[in-house]
């Protein structure tokens, strides 16, 4: 589901895949309101299939969810070549730690409940990187 068709800042357009419907909702509120274009996905599978479809600047994507979880969704992004340097935000209550033993590859990680300043200052950190595009943090 689409639901902004202005370009945001400097023309980004930022992915969310979240299995919770009031967290998508309110992200792609937010980020539009921001001025972002935003694609949604419920689940992993739905965010392959939005890949194809496009390609964005962000990912923002939580770690638990049904069909594919985080990590697939992130294997898939690394794996393609348009896409393997894209930023990927990996959200998730569970603590950094514990999904540093399951996953990798993630640019950063904010532990559920975060704040929306808290996602906003790391979307603008990575938009700012000065090489142009964020390293992925690849844990091991």
């Amino acid at each position: 589901m689409e639901k902004s068709k202005k370009a945001g800042p400097a023309g980004k357009t930022i992915l969310i895949v979240d299995d919770e419907f009031g967290v998508l909702e309110v992200l792609e509120f937010i980020l539009s309101d921001a001025g972002y274009r935003v694609v949604s996905a419920l689940n992993g599978q739905e965010a392959i299939a939005r890949l194809e479809e496009t390609r964005p600047d962000l990912a923002i994507v939580d770690f638990m969810m049904p069909i594919l979880d985080g990590n697939e969704v992130i294997k898939a992004i690394r794996s393609d070549k348009r896409l393997r340097n894209m930023p990927i935000i990996l959200a998730s209550a569970l603590p950094e730690k514990t999904i540093r033993e399951r996953c990798d590859g993630y640019t950063t990680f904010l532990r559920k409940p975060y704040r929306t300043e808290q996602l906003m200052e790391e979307i603008s950190k990575l938009f700012d990187h000065p090489e142009g595009k964020a390293v992925p943090k690849i844990v091991r």
